[in-house]
């Protein structure tokens, strides 16, 4: 029987060696924390480094900017500190002087009076006035005064806007309101002219018997623009009552002003009652002419009816004479026809705007 094999011890070279072929490696010394690290002494160049560079950043002088920036860290942090925080956490007194002296007055923190009942939002101020830093120079109250003024020349600015708005529309309507009552003006002129023209007419054709001479006579007279007569003004129909009254005014004014530019033109000379015309003449003396006014008797007397009659509004007025006209001739001033008969069958209405 043979006697056992025994093995072989494998070799050491194998294991020694490193096995390219298994993509395993080792831990990565980037990953290695600074305790796992392998600490490096410092050398004396590295010292002296450090050293300068710690030493500069202590003897550089820090700008207005950056100590203001810290100042402001320095306020925005302790503003966002809660002193009741504070307190809570610090088991020793407060470190708050100004905490301290709420806690002696006995502040204990929260908010006053009652509390609200469960499900009811409190509304209560849990904390204190807020403080207000300023960073102008302006002395106390200023800011507010300013806001004022702001807050009032606004205010002034809007009612004049809201004004010039108003005006503007109240502008609009009576100007809107002028025209109307010129363009009715107008219309009522024209009226009384169309409605004396007709009674001038009925008139010369009931004075038919007269004698053509007379009848050219006032027929030329009311060519040369009506002039002055001598008929009653309250003979007259009040409807146009008016216009013949203005006109024989206006006329009787024209012509004593003309006489006066006359006799001021003349220089004044002695006058003989005794002389005659064939003395003056031949004296050099221009002719005495003497002007007879020939006027209604009453142009100058109060006229009660016309004043009420120009009393009345000017559409009021306008649609009287619509009517006489309609009544007395058969006249239609919107269709400016004289119908053959009263019905005036054809004509639309009595307005102006069934006319339209």
């Amino acid at each position: 029987m043979d006697p056992p094999t025994k093995a072989q011890p494998q070799s050491n070279d194998s294991d020694s060696e490193d096995d390219y072929m298994k993509m395993t490696f080792t831990d990565d010394p980037s990953s290695l924390t600074s305790t796992s690290r392998p600490s490096q002494p410092e050398t004396s160049l590295q010292r002296r480094q450090r050293e300068r560079r710690e030493a500069e950043a202590r003897s550089r002088v820090k700008s207005k900017a950056e100590l203001a920036a810290e100042v402001e860290a320095r306020r925005e942090a302790a503003h966002a500190t809660s002193l009741l925080t504070l307190a809570s956490s610090s088991s020793s007194k407060p470190k708050s002087k100004g905490f301290a002296m709420m806690a002696k007055m006995g502040f204990t923190g929260g908010a006053l009076g009652t509390a609200a009942k469960e499900g009811v939002k409190d509304d209560r101020v849990v904390e204190p006035i807020r403080i207000a830093v300023k960073d102008g120079r302006e002395g106390i109250g200023l800011e507010s005064e300013r806001k004022r003024k702001l807050h009032e020349a606004a205010k002034t600015a809007g009612e004049a806007t809201k004004r010039a708005r108003v005006d503007e529309g109240e502008y609009r309507e009576r100007m809107r309101r002028e025209r109307e009552e010129a363009r009715l003006e107008r219309q009522v002129s024209a009226a009384q002219k169309v409605a004396e023209g007709m009674d001038d007419e009925r008139t010369e054709r009931d004075a038919a018997d007269e004698g053509r001479e007379e009848r050219e006579e006032k027929r030329r007279e009311a060519r040369k623009g009506r002039g002055i007569s001598s008929r009653p003004l309250k003979s007259l129909p009040v409807v146009y009552r008016g216009l013949v009254k203005a006109r024989e005014e206006a006329e009787r004014d024209r012509r004593m002003r003309h006489d006066l530019e006359q006799s001021l033109s003349r220089l004044p000379t002695y006058e003989d009652d005794d002389e005659d015309d064939d003395d003056k003449q031949a004296m050099g003396k221009p002719q005495t002419q003497s002007t007879t006014y020939v006027t209604a008797d009453d142009l100058d007397d109060e006229d009660v009816e016309l004043n009420e009659f120009n009393a009345l509004p000017m559409a009021e007025r306008l649609q009287r004479l619509v009517e006489y006209l309609r009544a007395d001739h058969h006249y239609c001033f919107w269709c400016k026809f004289v119908y053959p008969d009263a019905e005036m069958d054809g004509c639309p209405g009595l307005t102006e705007e069934d006319h339209d």
